[in-house]
């Protein structure tokens, strides 16, 4: 068992390491003017060896938001009783902006806001993103019931939380401070969570179960 942590956890590093190194020439020389080779040759190993850790040149970006791939689903599971799924992603949500988590798109660090222009600039990008919040959604739907009515909340609750997280970046971006938007980053929260809750009686807690579809 040991030994399957350690060989797990040296895995992680090589994913890291590999992904910073990528993301740096990506940065330095745009995502496009960057080859395979030349990252499997930074990084020191071969290109079928990045190839086993990233099928995808996208990849190496998009691992960043690999942790949070399933991040809505565990935060419903874990809501406690009376609490319902709407209810504790927001408070999620909140949290995230209080702590200024480049998730939620509230965060001036020059290196955050040089990741995103790179994620929405480039369009092989974008449409890849599109594929990590489809998978998002599919283990929200799960975590919701694994019904039609499931994956319609599903789907509504990822594009809030994308919608939301997009615009507290563009602003920040185009040069207004964090605390100059944080008031309306949670306003927007609360307001956009109100809806959810509104339009989505069925997921009071405890009426996970009651979906039908």
């Amino acid at each position: 068992m040991a030994g399957t942590g350690l060989r797990e956890r040296k895995k992680q590093q090589t994913y890291r390491h590999v992904s910073d190194i990528a993301i740096r020439l990506f940065l330095e020389k745009g995502f496009d003017a960057v080859s395979v080779a030349e990252i499997a040759a930074a990084a020191g190993i071969s290109k079928p060896t990045l190839f086993r850790y990233f099928p995808a040149k996208e990849d190496l970006v998009l691992h960043r938001f690999a942790d949070h791939e399933d991040e809505a689903a565990r935060v419903v599971r874990a809501a406690g009783a009376g609490v319902s799924p709407v209810e504790a992603l927001r408070r999620h949500f909140l949290d995230g902006l209080s702590r200024e988590d480049p998730v939620t798109g509230l965060n001036g660090a020059p290196g955050v806001l040089a990741f995103h222009r790179l994620l929405y600039g480039t369009p092989s990008l974008v449409a890849r993103a599109y594929e990590y919040q489809q998978r998002s959604e599919a283990v929200l739907a799960v975590a919701l019931g694994d019904t039609l009515a499931a994956r319609l909340a599903a789907g509504q609750i990822i594009a809030v939380l994308r919608i939301l997280a997009q615009e507290n970046w563009r602003r920040i971006a185009a040069g207004e401070t964090v605390e100059a938007v944080r008031g309306d980053a949670v306003a927007a929260a609360e307001g956009a969570f109100r809806q959810l809750e509104a339009g989505l009686p069925w997921l009071r807690a405890g009426d996970v179960s009651n979906a039908t579809g």
